[in-house]
């Protein structure tokens, strides 16, 4: 006997139809993707931050070009 509380009721899933078990399973895999693509999105920010860094570091190097003069 599992118990989900949804809207602030508790249910217990031994007692639910097949379509509400269908949709439990709907959503336990959406939460698992939405988990699992929030972990991706940290990943990618934090590399984005290296990239940026070594981007500035790399700049610094190279001597700048002069903006054109529009007159």
């Amino acid at each position: 006997m599992a118990m989900i509380k949804i809207d602030g009721k508790d249910y217990d899933t031994d007692h639910l139809s097949d379509q509400s078990k269908a949709q439990l399973v709907n959503l336990r895999f959406v939460d698992t993707e939405l988990d699992r693509l929030q972990a991706q999105i940290a990943v990618l920010q934090t590399a984005r931050q290296v990239y940026v860094r070594a981007l500035k570091d790399a700049l610094g190097s190279d001597a700048p070009v002069p903006a054109a003069n529009a007159n």
